[in-house]
Formats: structure tokens, C-alpha cells, sequence
């Protein structure tokens, strides 16, 4: 997908300081910015270095800051909003051309007759961003100068400098920066043959101002240091890489680093195309650009027993790995993409952590224990052990799994945290305690649970439903007793039943809550529909598929509230409260759109139909995240995108029903 900008969106600050963009290492680490250039979120830089993989992820290089002098006038190249909301310099103003060049961003200045080339990447596996500059045109000498702005902070937190003194030292080729001891060293290098300089600096630039940040109700201005200075003339032709890395002699071979990202990108598409149906048509190029999308999310997670442990981000640019975004994302982000051994090892590593018949919920980005505050999660586990074994008949893995999901059933049959159980007067599940979020609507600030959802949910159900037969169907794969499994699965399925509300021609979200039964129209019903198992009938499948595509249905997924409910909220913003509160109770969420598909699809039979409701994604591309999709979007048009600009399971769900939708 050719995603490219001209001036009519890179000379509008507006526009360009919208539009974001997102290079990843695989373990965890990241650089991201905008296309103006300017810093709107504490989660911008050129190198966000997780140096506890996945996660201690810490703001090194906050951004380099661009002047060229050419034909005795410089010309300043980046762009910085101050404190006082004054913007200063204007360096936008001089973006010819912004493209992404499969993930990577690349810009185009014009100065004069000179046109300067900016790329950024990063090398897989290590926490080292390549920024490379080439005069692709010019008539005479152009000098660039950088100031490299420098940081050391969680990425969740700001900095306010009051004194703070690093040390800055001139090292072999550039320069290293320790913001205190014990603290990893920064190294900022260049390649260049062409001589140049690299100076030494400790100047304390003060009150960025961080727009997006200000508009989630959190902090909105912070310091950077400017620790160093490059300065190098090239003529025209010549290319200067700079590395930020937090090893000491890293690979400076720039243009081997390069070819090796390319070759990379290119495997992965390869993988995508053996893995389509034969004699299917071309996959559009929007397609193609969520296979590299969907590679940014699996990083490695190594444990003792496997130190090439995979696990996927939930989302960029603030979520770790979640138990339950993982197993979602799976089939999507492994299996569609004919990557089944990432899948393996996601599956492995995960079944690792399970504890009293739980999968965790999340892993702190602090590298505490993990959480296990979820009922949904461990019952995705099943539908992605499904999901794997149908493209592999791995028997091997599933003959190793086996023991621990049966425990799992076991654990949910006798009852474990949080009040998870069988209700023996109906064979479904219950789940919550006050004060605790065990479902996906999970929102919760202090001690308010925004949508608790306590009783026995719809998805959770139809999730439980799926995996009692998944396992007699691994049972009998086996050759172990299914019987069970099979008896606890028919009597879901009768009192399944209690979950259509006649009135209303679809199913209520909750029963048996502290409330009585929730006849709120929410999407959790369509996994009883686009799950393998349905406990559903044909006319009630319907019925479902109906409603939903009446009320909650947008262009970019379901919204989590129908608008007629009173609690219904169609824009999504302002402070933790504010989000939080519209979060679940109106807001789009992108990943819906999948099983929607699924389901429509399981429904009426038409594929080609079905694939229509994916196909406004593609231009969606475009407009947030570039090459990525976007976690949620206002409930009320024109459905502006919101939160995290790359989510691990929106795009996983949309190459999953493009797959299915295969003609």
C-alpha cells in the first residue's frame, strides 16, 4: 500500500501532527513520532528501549532536531510546540513528501534546489533506532546539524529536569549519555566517512508541549536534554546514518542493516501469500500493509525454559501483554499469517503462567507478578489452541497441553478466584466480586468499576460453551475420555436458553446479576454467533446478527453501547474519569468489526457481502496510526480514532475475517 502525503497534509500542522507513525524492534522496544515532526505524546521518540524485554520500556532519545544550511541559509527542519503554545520553528513547512516505505517513515525536505531524505527503523531484537539522512538533490554542499535530545524515564511518566546533571561523554564515533549510575548507557553514533563532528552538550530544553496529552487529562509539558550536537557537510549523493543504541559498539554496516529490514518485511509477506487459499484473487495492498502491521505486536517474552518465548503487545503506544489481547490476536496476527510456530511458542509460553485454572490477565510493566483479575482470557486459550491445532494437527503440542486445560475445566467446575464457577442449577458460568473488572469491559478508576458486570455474561458463556466442546474434540484427537466434557457442554446449551430475551428479539448481556438480568444492547452477544460452537439457533443467530448491525454497527467496529441506553457516550476524551467512563458505554471498538464479519457471514452465507464491512479499514489506515488500526473510535460520527494508534487485536481481527471471506 503506497500510504504518501504531499504538502496538502505536511504543511498543515493540524494534519501532519495527527497522523502518527510507528517502527518496532520485537522485543518490546519502539520509535514513534508524527509527520510534523512534533512531540504531541509522552510516548513519542526515536528510541523508547525496553530494557527489561517485553517490557521496561524507558524514553532514551526523545528526538533529534534537524537544521540545514545550504547556500549560506539554514533552514530549520524540525518543529517544537512551547509551553506558552507558541510553535517554534516551523520546520514542517519545509515536508515535500512524507511516504511509508513498508514500516518505515520517510520524509522528503525541500530547501532551495536541495532535497534532503529522512528514513527511520530499528534492528530486530536490540534497542537501536537508525535514523539516516541523503541529499537526493542539490547543486552545492548542504550542512546538517542535530541536536540530540535526550531523556531517561519510565514511558508512562514525564520528566520536570530541577537540576538533573548526566553525563555526557565523547566516545568513538559520537557520543554516550548515563543519566546516572547505574543507569544504562545511551550511545549515539554516526557512520559517516565524510568527517563531521560530535560535541559534547548539557542544555536542559524546557516545557515541550504535549497536546494529546493534554486532551487524556494528564500532564502536558515536559523537559528534554539536549546532550549532543552532529554536525557533517554532504554533497549531493552522500548519506549519513545516526544510531541511538544502548549497546556500546553497535552494527554501524547502515546500508546491511537496511537491506536486512527490507528482507524481513518481505518474508512476511511471502508468509501471508502461501498461506491464502489457492486461486484466490491478489490481496489489496491495504492487506499486505497489515501483515507488517501485525508483526509489530509478537515481541519476545523469554522464560527459563524457552529463552525464544514469544507473547504479543496489546497495543502501541502504552500496553504490555494481556493474557486475554494475546489469545484474541493469535489466530489473527500467527495463524492467518502463516506463522503457526510464533503461535506455538505464544501458546507454550502462556500455558506456563497458568495458576488455579487462570491464564493472567496482564504482565505489570514493572515485571511484578502477574495479574489474574479475568474470566474471559483462560477461555480464549481454548479457541486459540483450537485455532492453531485446525491449521497444524500439532498432536505433539496438543498431547502437552492437554493436561493443563483439562485442569482448567476442573478449576472452573469446582470454583476459583474471584467467584468463578459452574452454577450447578444451570451448567453456566458465574463470575465477580465487587470491586474487581473480569471481563474485556474492564475499565476501573480507583474503586470504581465502570461496567462490573458481575453474574453470569453472555461472552463469558458462549466462550465456555466453545470450549467444553474444543475439549471433547481434543478428547477423542487423543484418544482420552470426552464424555464429560461433552455432558457439561449439552446442558450449557440447553439453559443457554435463559440468555434470549423474547421482548427485545436478542440475547441480554448479563443474568443472574446482583441487578437481575442486563437487557443492555451490547456486542458481547456476537461471539455467540462468530465463535465454532454456537449455542445459538439459526433464527436466533439471526436475530443477533441483526440488532447488532442496526445499532452498534460503524464502519470501524461496534460500538460497546447501544446509543438509545441512557448511559449511552458517543465521544470518547478528557481525564482518566472522562475515558474511562465512555470507554465500554458507547465507544467503537475496532476488533469488533472481525467477529461481526464472522457472523454475518455464518449467517447469510455471503462472503463477498460480509467483506464489505472491512473494507472502510483501508482507508483508516491512513488517517492515525499509518499502516496500523486503531483501538477504538468515538460511538458518534464521524467516528474520530482514539486511544492506542496500533491494536494488537484490531488488526489480528481484520486479517482473520479477510481470510475467512476468501472467494
Amino acid at each position: 500500500m503506497c500510504i504518501e502525503f504531499g504538502r496538502e497534509i505536511c504543511g498543515n500542522l493540524d494534519t501532519a501532527q495527527s497522523r502518527e507513525w510507528l517502527v518496532t524492534n520485537g522485543i518490546g522496544g519502539y520509535a514513534s513520532g508524527t509527520v510534523a515532526g512534533l512531540l504531541t505524546r509522552r510516548y513519542h521518540g526515536l528510541l523508547v528501549a525496553a530494557l527489561n524485554p517485553p517490557l521496561g520500556r524507558t524514553l532514551l532519545l526523545a528526538k533529534l532536531d534537524e537544521t540545514v544550511l545550504y547556500d549560506t541559509r539554514s533552514y530549520p527542519l524540525h518543529t517544537n510546540r512551547w509551553a506558552d503554545g507558541i510553535v517554534s520553528p516551523h520546520g514542517y513547512r519545509h515536508i515535500e513528501r512524507f511516504s511509508l516505505e513498508g514500516t518505515m517513515p520517510v520524509w522528503h525536505f525541500a530547501v532551495a534546489d536541495a532535497l534532503l531524505e529522512k528514513r527511520v527503523w530499528m534492528q530486530q531484537g536490540a534497542n537501536k533506532t537508525y535514523v539516516q539522512y541523503t541529499v537526493r538533490r542539490a547543486t552545492q554542499p548542504l550542512k546538517l546539524t542535530l541536536k540530540a535530545m535526550v531523556n531517561y524515564r519510565d514511558y508512562h511518566g514525564d520528566t520536570q529536569s530541577n537540576g538533573w546533571q548526566m553525563s555526557v561523554e565523547q566516545v568513538e564515533q559520537g557520543i554516550c549519555v548515563t543519566a546516572y549510575p547505574g543507569a544504562v548507557p545511551l550511545y549515539l553514533l554516526s557512520d559517516s566517512p565524510f568527517g563531521g563532528s560530535a560535541s559534547p552538550v548539557h542544555n536542559w530544553y524546557y516545557g515541550f508541549d504535549l497536546a494529546v496529552e493534554r486532551y487524556r487529562g494528564l500532564s502536558d509539558k515536559e523537559d528534554h536534554l539536549h546532550a549532543a550536537t552532529f554536525e557533517v557537510t554532504l554533497n549531493p549523493g552522500e548519506a549519513i546514518a545516526f544510531v541511538a543504541s544502548t549497546e556500546k559498539q553497535p552494527n554501524l554496516n547502515v546500508e546491511a542493516a537496511l537491506k536486512l529490514r527490507r528482507a524481513q518485511e518481505q518474508k512476511l509477506t511471502g508468509l501471508w501469500n502461501n498461506n491464502r487459499p489457492l486461486n484466490t484473487k491478489e490481496s489489496p495492498s491495504w492487506i499486505n500493509q497489515l501483515i507488517l502491521a501485525a508483526d509489530q505486536f509478537i515481541v519476545n517474552r523469554p522464560v527459563p525454559e524457552d529463552p525464544q518465548g514469544k507473547t504479543i503487545i496489546a497495543g502501541y503506544h502504552w500496553f504490555s501483554d494481556w493474557g486475554r489481547d494475546t489469545m484474541i490476536s493469535l489466530p489473527g496476527l500467527t495463524i492467518s499469517t502463516g506463522r503457526p510456530e510464533v503461535a506455538r511458542s505464544i501458546l507454550r509460553t502462556f500455558a506456563r503462567y497458568v495458576d488455579q485454572g487462570m491464564l493472567p490477565n496482564r504482565f505489570p510493566d514493572a515485571g511484578e507478578q502477574p495479574e489474574y483479575n479475568t474470566v474471559d482470557a483462560t477461555l480464549w486459550y481454548f479457541e486459540a489452541v483450537r485455532a492453531y491445532y485446525s491449521a497444524t494437527d500439532d498432536d505433539n503440542l496438543l498431547g502437552e497441553l492437554f493436561p493443563i486445560l483439562a485442569d482448567i475445566i476442573d478449576w472452573h467446575c469446582r470454583g476459583t478466584r474471584y467467584n468463578i464457577h459452574l452454577d450447578p442449577a444451570d451448567g453456566l458460568l458465574y463470575a465477580g466480586v465487587a470491586g474487581v473488572q473480569l471481563t474485556w469491559m474492564d475499565a476501573k478508576v480507583d474503586d470504581w468499576v465502570v461496567t462490573p458486570r458481575i453474574g453470569k455474561p453472555i461472552e463469558v458463556n458462549a466462550l465456555w460453551y466453545n470450549a467444553l466442546r474444543t475439549m471433547a474434540k481434543f478428547a477423542r484427537q487423543l484418544g482420552k475420555p470426552h464424555q464429560e466434557y461433552e455432558a457439561i457442554a449439552d446442558r450449557a446449551k440447553y439453559r443457554f436458553s435463559r440468555f434470549w430475551n423474547e421482548e427485545t428479539g436478542y440475547c441480554y448481556d448479563v443474568i443472574d446479576s446482583p441487578d437481575g438480568d442486563d437487557s443492555a444492547l451490547r456486542p458481547n452477544q456476537i461471539f455467540a454467533v462468530s465463535l465454532p460452537e454456537s449455542p445459538l439457533t439459526p433464527a436466533q443467530q439471526r436475530s443477533v446478527v441483526e440488532a447488532c448491525g442496526r445499532m452498534l454497527l460503524t464502519s470501524h467496529g461496534l460500538r460497546s453501547l447501544a446509543p438509545e441506553h441512557p448511559r449511552y457516550q458517543g465521544k470518547y476524551g478528557g481525564n482518566q474519569y472522562q475515558r474511562d467512563g465512555a470507554y465500554h458505554q458507547g465507544t467503537v471498538w475496532g476488533w469488533l468489526l472481525g467477529p461481526f464479519v464472522l457472523a454475518h457471514l455464518r449467517v447469510y452465507k455471503n462472503p463477498e457481502q460480509a467483506r464489505q464491512f472491512l473494507e472502510p479499514m483501508a482507508n483508516h489506515l491512513t488517517a492515525h496510526g499509518l499502516g496500523s488500526l486503531s483501538e477504538i473510535f468515538d460511538g458518534d460520527a464521524p467516528m474520530t480514532p482514539r486511544g492506542c494508534i496500533a491494536q494488537a487485536w484490531t488488526v489480528a481481527e481484520v486479517l482473520r475475517a479477510w481470510l475467512a471471506t476468501e472467494i
